[in-house]
């Protein structure tokens, strides 16, 4: 009897395929489960994408959300405004009825600056289609082509958000 050592399985063989069945098998629940994780990963993030998204909605929705009352009341602050200005004596004193008037003035300002209202008052700015409504145009000297030579009506933003354009009127380059 001789010792000799048993052949290896050759492809011939019926356990050979097998063996390559299993494997093949492997490989595939390999391959399922690194798709599933990948999709899990990616619902993950849609996730978290989707709750900043709302989170920042919602911020938005408050910070925002007296928008249209704040831009109601600038209607009041314009009249005040003018008010003032008819008050005003020759000399520039206000008559004793407008003293009442620039109080309720300032106390309007004050609540609109609380709720995040600035003034805009572009004189001597440049003009920006953005924040200023071209109402003429005038020639002038003194201010540069393309820039607000006077305002008619103040703009006012909410925020970083424009409520209202200002009103102006733009210098042009004199003949």
């Amino acid at each position: 009897m001789t010792d000799t050592p048993e052949p290896a399985e050759t492809p011939t063989e019926p356990g050979f395929d097998e063996l390559e069945a299993l494997r093949q098998q492997i490989n595939d629940a390999e391959a399922r489960a690194a798709a599933a994780q990948d999709a899990q990963l990616r619902a993950v993030a849609d996730l978290e994408n989707t709750r900043r998204r709302l989170e920042r909605d919602a911020a938005n929705s408050l910070k925002y959300a007296a928008e249209k009352l704040l831009g109601e009341l600038l209607a009041v602050a314009d009249s005040l405004e003018l008010g003032l200005k008819a008050a005003e004596g020759a000399d520039g004193s206000v008559k004793a009825m407008g003293e009442g008037m620039e109080l309720t003035y300032r106390q309007l300002m004050s609540v609109l600056e609380k709720n995040g209202v600035k003034q805009l008052d572009p004189t001597g700015q440049p003009f920006n289609p953005d924040f200023h409504q071209a109402m003429s145009m005038a020639p002038s000297a003194d201010v540069p082509a393309n820039h607000v030579l006077a305002v008619m009506q103040k703009g006012y933003s909410l925020h970083e958000r424009l409520l209202r354009p200002a009103m102006v009127v733009v210098a042009r380059a004199p003949e």
